[in-house]
């Protein structure tokens, strides 16, 4: 399996951010526009997947390389958006917003937000609007799949090779036996 560059997943991926988009910014012909983040979601799965399929069929897959790969993407957008929104929340935000902020702040690093915002408010409540990193729900999750799936796939992986292997290992004593009759 070869993996190259495919431009087409950039136009889906831009759809699914400007969907998102333009349901926040209350047009009424997006207000599936969270659909987005699904899309993306699929997206993201279909590229990991491939990565990883195509590494272990090279027999060059490391886990610590993907999960730095992953932090080298992510970390340093996230580190800079919490940066000035922690510079505009101590400008802005009372004494208990900003506690509330700051539990927000550890959680998206942590890539526990969507956990966090789950248990504090609906996401559509007029309270959630004011909750700055409120996005990083969705990166939790996407996060969470970056580490838990790709174990899911080498597992399943060494699982089959050893399947695969017992078969042929039992194969070969039926082809013995067969022999011997």
């Amino acid at each position: 399996m070869v993996f190259k560059y495919r431009p087409e997943i950039d136009g889906l991926r831009a759809l699914a951010v400007f969907s998102v988009i333009l349901f926040h910014a209350g047009l009424n012909i997006f207000k599936g526009g969270f659909v987005g983040v699904d899309i993306f979601f699929v997206i993201s799965g279909y590229l990991i997947t491939s990565i990883i399929l195509n590494d272990l069929e090279k027999k060059n897959f490391s886990a610590l390389y993907f999960y730095e790969r992953r932090a080298r993407r992510i970390l340093p957008t996230l580190v800079v958006t919490i940066f000035f929104t922690l510079i505009l929340s101590l400008i802005l935000f009372s004494s208990k917003d900003l506690i509330f902020f700051l539990k927000s702040v550890i959680s998206s690093l942590t890539f526990w937000s969507n956990i966090q915002f789950h248990n504090e408010a609906d996401y559509f409540a007029k309270t959630s609007e004011f909750k700055p990193l409120l996005h990083t729900w969705s990166l939790s999750i996407e996060e969470q799949f970056y580490i838990i799936f790709p174990l899911i796939i080498l597992l399943y992986y060494h699982q089959s090779l050893q399947s695969a292997k017992l078969f042929l290992k039992n194969l070969q004593h039926l082809e013995l036996l067969h022999h011997r009759l």
